[in-house]
């Protein structure tokens, strides 16, 4: 590597590693407020946390200092005349532009590595540290709320004094069409088991209320078991959709799903043929017939999801190599030493053009509107545009 490129990459890792240090940490700092806010979390929770909100941080912070970097340093250079006393020299402004557009190559490759690892690793980390800590959180919201729960079931309270629940009530959602169950006691604590992996609500003198209509005194002690994953509030715990599967994964799941949808069409189609010979025409227009097109519909969504999100992923990632090859040369036609002043005249059409061009396409890809490699069409205007500063860099 030349004397120069050597210059261009080392000032550009610089500016890189401390700005990326300072967004890392405000990006861990939003991370934490989020999950805190949404799972009710102390300090005791938040510090094992730290470690499974870095690579999401690192993620949605590597393309903007990519840029940020690239910008400051070539705005620089092109403001002292560095990049003119090359040109005079007879030297390629590519000498100074190619490592650092290789860096940003391999800093592509690295943001696609830490999407994987934040959507399993990651994910998966937050999820059991939230699990592992629910009798404290539940605690923690009934002291600041008086009341905790999810869509399965939700606790309140008159107070919390200590460990012991004033008044508690209880009430747990069945699935289907099966009446509400009301629990209402004197006082009540909340017990869990990892070995077991339940959440236990002890109520001592307590009524269980069924609908409307039944309803029974059960003195004494009164216990019920919640799996600890049903007990969490939190929505960074659902899992199972295509953006939080590693890459590996989702080839394997496309092959199952096209497997089962194969299979219930044979189903269907050979019911419909069979309700059509023996002149069953209702059933063709049954509820139950219109839920399994309604789950059939939901399937291919799914598996529109599943063949776009490689393309996102991949699209999204080498927005740092797009990044820098539209802000490194801009920055140079701008000659202007002020980076703030670079780096947001360069990222605006990027904020204006790119992220809603990749939120479109990827809708239309996921809904089966478009193909997947539509969520390119964002990376392809950078390179386009880039391709068309760097010529007129080269030229003038």
């Amino acid at each position: 590597m030349s004397l120069l490129a050597r210059y261009t990459l080392g000032e550009f890792l610089k500016v890189l590693l401390a700005t990326l240090v300072v967004a890392t940490a405000l990006m861990i700092v939003v991370g934490v407020s989020k999950e805190a806010i949404q799972n009710g979390l102390g300090f005791a929770q938040i510090v094992p946390l730290l470690p499974y909100i870095l690579p999401e941080a690192l993620r949605f912070a590597v393309p903007g200092t990519t840029l940020f970097a690239a910008c400051s340093v070539f705005g620089r250079m092109s403001a002292t005349n560095e990049v003119v006393a090359v040109k005079a020299l007879g030297i390629s402004p590519l000498v100074l532009l190619r490592p650092v557009l290789i860096a940003s190559c391999l800093l592509s490759f690295a943001s696609l590595w830490l999407n994987d690892v934040a959507v399993s690793w990651g994910r998966d980390g937050i999820r059991r540290v939230i699990i592992e800590s629910v009798e404290e959180i539940a605690y923690n919201m009934l002291r600041a709320q008086r009341s905790y729960g999810n869509d399965r079931f939700s606790i309140s309270v008159m107070r919390v004094e200590g460990r012991t629940l004033v008044q508690p009530t209880i009430t747990f959602q069945p699935n289907g069409d099966r009446p509400a169950v009301v629990m209402n006691a004197e006082s009540g604590r909340l017990e869990t088991n990892p070995e077991e992996n339940t959440l236990t609500v002890v109520m001592q003198n307590g009524s269980i209320q069924i609908g409307e209509q039944y309803r029974v005194q059960v003195p004494g002690e009164l216990r019920r078991e919640i799996p600890l994953p049903d007990a969490s509030t939190g929505k960074s715990l659902d899992v199972g959709g295509p953006s939080q599967m590693p890459m590996g994964r989702i080839p394997a799941e496309i092959e199952s799903m096209n497997l089962r949808m194969d299979e219930k069409r044979d189903q269907l189609a050979a019911r419909a043929a069979y309700q059509t010979l023996t002149g069953d025409f209702e059933e063709l227009t049954s509820e139950r017939w219109l839920e399994e097109h309604g789950a059939m519909r939901e399937a291919e969504v799914r598996l529109h999801r599943l063949y776009t999100e490689p393309h996102r992923r991949w699209a999204n990632s080498l927005s740092c190599l797009c990044f820098v090859l539209v802000g490194a040369p801009l920055a140079i036609r701008l000659r202007n030493s002020d980076f703030l002043t670079s780096f947001f005249l360069c990222f605006m059409p990027i904020l204006l053009v790119y992220y809603p061009l990749l939120a479109w396409g990827t809708d239309r890809a996921k809904s089966g509107a478009l193909p997947p490699y539509t969520v390119w069409l964002g990376d392809a205007i950078l390179v386009l545009a880039g391709a068309w500063i760097l010529r007129k860099v080269m030229r003038y």
